[in-house]
């Protein structure tokens, strides 16, 4: 890591299970445009978070990827939705997570992981929340 600590957050989570499984709800109310935490870990090259694998890795530019896989770095729990309440910001080598909207006590934090995380982890449907609901939504009507 370039720096010593992450950028302290002023607001509290809990880790539970969430939509997509173990996610982090707030248990306070975040403002719109607000920090929420920052996404953290130690930066090594693509190769080497390659070779290291595990779900907790979060791309930068210049060929640089952060391994968020430490138990600290809470904001590795946020899962992907598509339509979600946050945003990752890169900030050269570190990632701040802000509030896109108000988010309400007990919600669960979310972002988009981008095309490009689906295309090369994942390769089929999403199954967040919203899409989730949508699927669900489109099934009942076809009955």
């Amino acid at each position: 890591m370039g720096y010593k600590h992450p950028r302290p957050t002023k607001y509290t989570f809990k880790a539970k299970r969430g939509l997509s499984g173990l996610g982090l709800f707030t248990e306070m109310e975040i403002p719109r445009d607000e920090f929420v935490i920052e996404y953290w870990g130690t930066i090594v090259s693509d190769d080497e978070a390659d070779e290291v694998g595990g779900k907790y890795l979060f791309r930068l530019e210049n060929e640089k990827t952060i391994l968020g896989n430490h138990k600290e770095n809470k904001a590795r729990l946020l899962n992907h939705s598509c339509k979600p309440n946050c945003v990752a910001e890169m900030d050269g080598k570190r990632i701040f997570i802000y509030a896109r909207r108000k988010i309400q006590p007990s919600e669960e934090l979310t972002y988009d992981y981008g095309k490009e995380y689906w295309a090369d982890f994942i390769g089929q449907g999403c199954k967040c929340g919203h899409c989730k609901k949508k699927t669900h939504t489109q099934k009942k009507k076809l009955h």
